[in-house]
Order: structure tokens, then C-alpha cells, then sequence
């Protein structure tokens, strides 16, 4: 069987000892996660995403934001990781050096088995207190806000939210990854939101063959390094590792 990807995808995949990943909310569509870009549908129809997902939104009407963001975690039960999110675990095994940055809040890599995800917009299984912005490890799931422990807050969603900042440690660690990988793949993603877009580029600035797994090219640069791998994810890399490594 002739080989689906050329050696210059193939020679620099296998030779990396250090790889950086990006997942965008691509791969957690192929589990069954709508994209936050998606239109609400049931009781949400009437909202936007963007209407949710504001400190001021929340200050507004703390019970309304909660209860979207309690459905998203119940949602998030029913479905699993896919096999893009597996390959990247099989991929993190192989390699000495790995470093997995994810726009997605909702755990499916660390589900899948990846053990060290930088997660740039936070974890929706995971609240902090929206009074003190201190996180709270032990919290009850109930319809109504619950109160932090500390000094009676409201609890909110650990997640980014629109107007707020990411959190530094993690955008330190996801860029110096990036600076210092040999090979950087972006799954998933447009590569159109910052700072997180500009994660590959900076790879490639430095050196490094860059890997877009995406099934739109609209938007993806192209270039010496640069390759783009038109696909879903679940579908593209395990065919990809497959042929760099055969059984």
C-alpha cells in the first residue's frame, strides 16, 4: 500500500523528541461536545453563548449562568474520549519530551489518559470562588449556587470567561513549549483566536515543523513547515501514527 503522508510529514514525526499539541474545541466535537460557537437549543435558544459567559453575566444572574454550566457537566457525562484524544495519549508515550495545551474545559484528554494537560481556559468540573477567585476542591453539585466555604460566595465555573485573562502559569508553560519543541501539531483549532493562535507560529519561528489536523483549511497558514493534514482528528491521527510507527 502506497504511504498516505509524505516523508516530510513523516521524517520530522518520527525524529521529534519534543512535541507541543494544541487541541482546540475540534476534537471534543467528534465525541459529541457542541462547540461553544454552536447555537443553544432547548431552554438556552433565547441566549447567546457569549450572554453567558461574562463575570458580568454572572453578577447579573448567578442562578441562570450556573444552571447552563451545571447541564454542560451533566452533558459531559454522556459522552467519552474519541480516538484523537487516545492517539494523543499513545503519541505522549512515544516521546521524551510532551506537552499537551488545550483550549477545551471539558477533562477529555485527562479522561483519555494524558497526564499533564495545560489547560489554558480552565475545567468545568472545577469552580472557584467568584468573590475571592480562590479555587474550592470540595463543593456540592446542586441547582442553585453553591456558597464558598471560606467566606460565603458565590461559587462559579473555573473556566475563562469572556474579559478575563488566561491564566498566566499556563500561557508561560504552553509558550515556552512551543519555543523549545521540534515538533508542534495543532488539532482542531482555526488557529484565529489569541494568544493560543499564535502557538504554532511561534514554533515554527523557532525552528520546529509544524502539523495542522483540521477539517476547514480556511484561516491555516501554509508555508516551508508548515503542513496541513485536512481531516478530523479521531480519523487523521491514528492514521498518521499508524504509518509512522507500524506494528
Amino acid at each position: 500500500m502506497p504511504p498516505v503522508y509524505p516523508d516530510a510529514v513523516l521524517a520530522p514525526l518520527r525524529a521529534a523528541r519534543r512535541v507541543a499539541v494544541l487541541t482546540g474545541a475540534g476534537i471534543s466535537a467528534e465525541s459529541g461536545i457542541p462547540t461553544f460557537r454552536d447555537a443553544l437549543t432547548g431552554l438556552w435558544a433565547r441566549f447567546r453563548p457569549e450572554d453567558l459567559a461574562t463575570p458580568e453575566a454572572f453578577a447579573r444572574d448567578p442562578e441562570l449562568v450556573w444552571r447552563w454550566y451545571r447541564e454542560r457537566r451533566r452533558r459531559l457525562g454522556t459522552v467519552e474520549p474519541n480516538p484523537g484524544h487516545r492517539a494523543l495519549v499513545a503519541l505522549e508515550a512515544r516521546m521524551p519530551g510532551f506537552t499537551l495545551v488545550t483550549q477545551n474545559v471539558d477533562g477529555l484528554h485527562a479522561r483519555a489518559g494524558s497526564r499533564d494537560v495545560v489547560e489554558l481556559h480552565g475545567n468545568i468540573g472545577r469552580v472557584r470562588c467568584f468573590t475571592e477567585d480562590t479555587p474550592v476542591d470540595d463543593w456540592p453539585d446542586t441547582e442553585t449556587v453553591p456558597a464558598c466555604p471560606r467566606c460565603g460566595g458565590p461559587l462559579r465555573p473555573d473556566v475563562v470567561w469572556f474579559g478575563e485573562m488566561l491564566p498566566e502559569a499556563a500561557l508561560d508553560r504552553a509558550r515556552t513549549a512551543a519555543r523549545t519543541c521540534d515538533l508542534f501539531l495543532s488539532v482542531g483549532t482555526s488557529n484565529l483566536v489569541e494568544p493560543a493562535a499564535s502557538l504554532p507560529w511561534l514554533a515554527r519561528e523557532n525552528g520546529a515543523t509544524v502539523l495542522v489536523i483540521n477539517p476547514a483549511a480556511e484561516g491555516q497558514r501554509t508555508g516551508p513547515g508548515i503542513h496541513l493534514l485536512q481531516g478530523k482528528a479521531g480519523v487523521v491521527l491514528p492514521a498518521l501514527f499508524r504509518e509512522a510507527w507500524p506494528e
